[in-house]
């Protein structure tokens, strides 16, 4: 990778740390920061309150820089190597997208392209114009959102007060209706039937029973609530559609072995790329594939390096972290690189990276194992290993894609994420070391409030009471809606393709179902775009379409960084744009 295409690649990772909110209200990549660790505190603690069932004195452990760094170190390199053998399968097979790397490889490419110069000039302009509209954009909205989350274009009702209660409105994202345009149509349609379903019906529904199938007066974050039936639905059907899919790539892999073994496969791929094609587009394609496949991590390197930092990782967690027991860790090694392949499909569909819910599921199942002696620390560590894990490991993915559009090496992307998860491991906890140290964090009424630190020590100590403790009938929605899930997906492959192809993708569908409806709003503008445009002009679409959709995405993310510079220097926007209901109405 040439130092032009380096520092353009160092740019947008750093863009994708910055979009996380700079508030703490969602966790940094590497270990759970702001959530899973910052509700071992004795803040949050007090927070929850001495007299709160299950929340107990002991069950505290502050940050330190030290044992943060060592838990760091020790848990983040293993995501990188878990997914490695299926690089092909997700960047090749299946041609996931993943528009984030997408947009980053667009980008790229732009300054480096040495065939078709006249169509690559205009599409940079085209880049660059709409990449300039995408920041200026992202810039004047920043000047009417206020302080507080109830300002701004963001929370703007564009079809009215009583669908923006249940998130159905357009919130002016350039980034999401860059992923419309970006991601196929199946998966934008998909996104938007998960919201209708959602928020559309379920959730009015299971709330009119309010009082009967769960307390009526808990927060809208409690899982006791309502809050409980959208994460674990939402993760039924993840765990559903991806392990269907793991389960098929397996039996593929065994498959070819043995035909392979016995002589008689029938693969065509090698023979493929000897053909000599006429069109450009697949001459290419083609090009791109022997890159990507030729310099490659071997599979035995891979296996033995996860196997090795496992066995590091399960000696050295319970040094840090008493009431998680080494075979515990050990367990949560042998089922992440399922839940890893999971987390990188969904965010090969949708750009969604959704490492807290997988999270969520390693600090629930933990948690009820350990019991009341330890099991919130327990939970809340065991949490962190699983983001650290499912989070890399979709980061890497991301990657590969990008370096399979720049036609860069695969070898040289995998050793750059050592690197770079390396630096990580020290400037991570060393910043959120100086911003604990610094500020208040965790207070109510402070700038940092880390409201998900709280969300997360509760459901630690739910999850010490085990599924008995969920709202009512929660299981068996969860059970109805894996087995849908497992449905769709045999459907999806028993039908022929042109019936197939209008069947929804069940991975797309749930991440909706937790996230609310107003993304799935602004990637399906994107889609009724780019469907009206090929429907005008086909070959522009095809040509323009990746350039309009990276220029979106890319200005929406350089606006982070001065967002951020001037988030930490304290200076708010100027105006709160707010919208409410007519006197009198």
């Amino acid at each position: 990778m040439d130092p032009m295409s380096f520092c353009l690649h160092f740019i947008f990772l750093v863009i994708e740390l910055l979009e996380f909110d700079v508030i703490m209200d969602t966790q940094l990549p590497s270990g759970g920061f702001g959530s899973s660790l910052l509700a071992m505190d004795e803040r949050t603690y007090q927070l929850i309150g001495a007299d709160y069932p299950g929340n107990r004195a002991e069950d505290v452990k502050n940050p330190g820089l030290g044992w943060m760094i060592g838990f760091v170190v020790v848990v983040s390199f293993l995501g990188l190597f878990s997914l490695v053998p299926l690089r092909k399968v997700m960047i090749l097979d299946y041609k996931l997208t993943y528009p984030s790397g997408t947009a980053t490889a667009m980008l790229i490419n732009s300054f480096h392209t040495n065939t078709g110069a006249e169509l690559a000039g205009k599409q940079v302009r085209c880049l660059g114009k709409y990449l300039s509209i995408s920041f200026f954009w992202s810039c004047f909205k920043w000047f009417f959102s206020g302080v507080g989350n109830s300002c701004g274009f963001d929370n703007f009702p564009s079809f009215g007060l009583t669908l923006f209660k249940n998130t159905f409105y357009f919130d002016f994202s350039p980034t999401y209706v860059g992923c419309g345009l970006i991601c196929p149509h199946i998966v934008n349609c998909s996104v938007l039937l998960g919201a209708i379903i959602s928020w559309g019906f379920l959730w009015p529904f299971i709330s009119q029973h309010a009082g009967d199938w769960y307390p009526a007066d808990l927060g809208s974050n409690d899982f006791k609530g309502l809050y409980g039936y959208k994460v674990f639905i939402a993760i039924s059907l993840i765990l559903g559609d991806g392990l269907y899919n793991l389960i098929k790539i397996i039996t593929i892999t065994v498959k070819e072995m043995w035909n392979r073994s016995t002589k008689d496969s029938k693969l065509p791929f090698v023979n493929d790329i000897q053909d000599t094609e006429t069109s450009k587009l697949l001459l290419e394609q083609k090009k791109r594939e022997i890159v990507f496949l030729k310099d490659g991590i071997p599979t035995w390197f891979a296996a033995s390096g996860y196997v090795g930092l496992a066995a590091i990782s399960t000696a050295t967690i319970p040094t840090i972290f008493p009431p998680l027991k080494w075979y515990l860790v050990l367990c949560s090694y042998l089922i992440a690189p399922a839940l890893a392949f999971c987390n990188s499909y969904g965010t090969g569909l949708t750009d969604w990276n959704l490492a807290s819910t997988y999270g969520k599921i390693g600090l629930f199942i933990i948690a009820s194992l350990v019991g009341t002696d330890g099991g919130v620390i327990a939970g809340l560590a065991a949490c962190g290993v699983m983001m650290s894990i499912v989070s890399t490991a979709a980061d890497l993915m991301q990657d590969f894609k990008t370096g399979y559009l720049t036609l860069s090496s695969a070898k040289s992307m995998f050793v750059s994420q050592l690197l770079g998860t390396a630096m990580g491991c020290v400037i991570a906890p060393l910043t959120f070391w100086m911003y604990w140290t610094a500020f208040d964090i965790g207070s109510p009424d402070g700038p940092y409030k880390a409201p998900y630190a709280v969300i997360f020590r509760e459901m630690a100590i739910l999850g010490i009471e085990g599924f008995s403790e969920l709202p009512k009938h929660c299981l068996a929605l969860c059970c109805g809606f894996f087995v849908a899930a497992l449905v769709i997906n045999l459907l999806r492959d028993a039908t022929p393709t042109k019936i197939s192809q209008f069947i929804p993708v069940p991975m797309a569908m749930a991440v909706p179902f937790y996230i609310g409806a107003y993304f799935a709003i602004d990637m399906f503008v994107g889609t009724v775009i780019l469907f009206i445009w090929e429907l005008v002009n086909r070959k522009d679409s095809e040509d323009y379409a990746g350039a309009v959709a990276s220029g979106l995405i890319c200005g929406d993310g350089i606006w982070t960084i001065p967002s951020a510079i001037l988030s930490i220097f304290r200076v708010n926007p100027p105006v709160c744009m707010y919208f409410g209901p007519a006197v009198g109405s």
